[in-house]
């Protein structure tokens, strides 16, 4: 694993102070072990996978073992309700025999919304989170292996297709599409 993501940096002293979507004041923050269980009921709630996408998540968890290895970082609402998170995986690039060290790379392993806060704002606003976040760490850029309804969000925020992940029976039974996400300077 690469670089954490750590100190207190404008981007976290901005989200310290929160910001209102859909009449409801919004922080993000990092998540801990204790938001676990939460976690992995949003991602099951998800109607995102219901029908022939069920499988991919019955089973699924969020542990506090993931949490604490990974960058996740939740959207909370008033009395810390959790209206979606992002889990970025920074990735050791593979040393080469080339003066010029290949670039860190990230991939952006999860990203939920809960049902009822879809359309506020709360997925771009965690993906802007994840760019800055991806920006401290030295990232140019961010790999997104998508679930396929959700292609279209992530080609919104600026997401270029760049292929796809083959199935992977029985965890996954379909293609993906997989897209690099710019990070860019700070502007």
């Amino acid at each position: 694993m690469g670089a954490k993501i750590t100190g207190r940096t404008a981007r976290e002293i901005a989200d310290a102070r929160g910001e209102t979507f859909g009449g409801e004041a919004v922080r993000i923050r990092r998540a801990t072990a204790r938001d676990a269980k939460r976690l992995t009921a949003l991602v099951r709630r998800s109607r995102a996978y219901e029908g022939p996408y069920a499988p991919m998540i019955a089973g699924y968890r969020v542990g506090p073992d993931y949490i604490e290895a990974h960058e996740v970082f939740v959207a909370v609402g008033s009395g810390d309700r959790i209206l979606g998170f992002y889990a970025l995986i920074l990735l050791t690039p593979t040393p080469t025999p080339t003066p010029s060290p290949a670039p860190a790379m990230a991939e952006l392993d999860l990203m939920f919304v809960a049902d009822d806060a879809q359309g506020l704002g709360i997925g771009r606003r965690l993906i802007e989170h994840m760019k800055a976040g991806a920006r401290e760490a030295g990232l140019d850029r961010v790999r997104i292996v998508s679930h396929p309804p959700a292609e279209g969000f992530y080609r919104s925020v600026g997401a270029r297709r760049t292929g796809t992940e083959a199935a992977n029976p029985p965890a996954v039974m379909w293609d993906r599409p997989e897209l690099l996400l710019p990070i860019g300077p700070t502007t």
